[in-house]
């Protein structure tokens, strides 16, 4: 493994409001890779004081001093793998930090292909070291930081963030914003040939509308193209299915909101995910964003035809 590098202190560019009660302290953890600098950037920028690679046995008495410290409400601390075999004491470690101040523990990660692909364009080694591949010492590293990810209080799932989405979200997350934007909605279509998508939270068969891959003009064209999609929506079923899948998920996202949920993966389905799983996907999307979600839209099995 490699050394321990010097903490990186980074001091606020501005002040958060004063906070009556405990100091507020996060604990940023989670797989090489998955945005922890990004994390603590965004921190940083809403007026947290933070550290990068603060070692274990220090935290506690880092505690006391924002604690004790009326200067400083709010401080945010990365602890990763690079810590070592202390890692393990985190868990415990957490623990006694709640009891001196308004701890949080957020825990990034990411899919294996992603992480690979960012140390892969990135040529960074894993912390974890040379002599094993990636792939491996991911696998490792998920091992080892399983039970402190038990104990998080927020798991993100980077892998469809870019940084300024993180950032972004990050922002939203702890600036105290409430109500629907507080949730990102990812709207994906496939085709069932593939797979499904494992990060789904809610998955749709289209499988039961006309497949317009059976009609020679429309085989090679994929659900974005208007001829398409205006075959797809000429069968009442069609109309019926969208309208009733909206309302059903406009009534769901505020009750995931209420209960903490950050991000959700809505997948829709069909065959070779080029026709109807396509068309069904924009026209949700497009009824989210109208009802005032934030919401993107992701067309996995598409080969960039139209």
């Amino acid at each position: 493994m490699n050394a321990r590098k010097k903490p990186r202190i980074r001091r606020p560019k501005r002040s958060r409001s004063a906070n009556p009660g405990k100091p507020e302290l996060v604990a940023i953890t989670g797989l090489s890779g998955s945005g922890k600098a990004s994390v603590l950037k965004a921190l940083e920028d809403l007026g947290f004081y933070s550290v990068d690679n603060l070692p274990i046995e220090l935290i506690p008495k880092f505690a006391e001093l924002i604690r004790d410290n009326p200067a400083v409400r709010s401080a945010a601390i990365v602890v990763d793998i690079r810590e070592g075999t202390g890692l393990k004491r985190f868990p415990e470690v957490l623990a006694s930090l709640r009891r001196l101040v308004d701890a949080k523990l957020i825990f990034l990660e990411a899919d294996d292909a992603t992480l690979i692909r960012r140390f892969s364009e990135t040529r960074r080694p894993h912390p974890l070291g040379a002599e094993r591949s990636v792939a491996r010492s991911i696998a490792l590293e998920r091992t080892r930081l399983a039970p402190i990810r038990a104990a998080a209080d927020l798991i993100i799932n980077t892998s469809k963030f870019t940084v300024h989405e993180l950032r972004e979200f990050i922002g939203e997350r702890f600036r105290g914003a409430r109500g629907q934007s507080n949730i990102l909605i990812y709207v994906t279509s496939f085709g069932y040939r593939n797979g499904v998508p494992a990060d789904s939270d809610l998955v749709f068969d289209v499988r039961f509308l006309p497949n317009p891959n059976y009609i020679p003009r429309f085989k090679n064209l994929t659900g974005k193209n208007p001829g398409v999609a205006r075959y797809i929506r000429s069968f009442p079923q069609t109309g019926e299915f969208i309208a009733r899948i909206s309302d059903l998920l406009i009534y769901l996202l505020p009750h995931y909101i209420a209960e903490g949920k950050s991000y959700l993966t809505i997948g829709f389905g069909c065959t070779g995910g080029q026709h109807r799983s396509v068309m069904i996907a924009d026209e949700i999307h497009n009824r989210l964003v109208a009802a005032g979600f934030k919401a993107k839209v992701n067309h996995r099995d598409i080969k960039g035809k139209v």
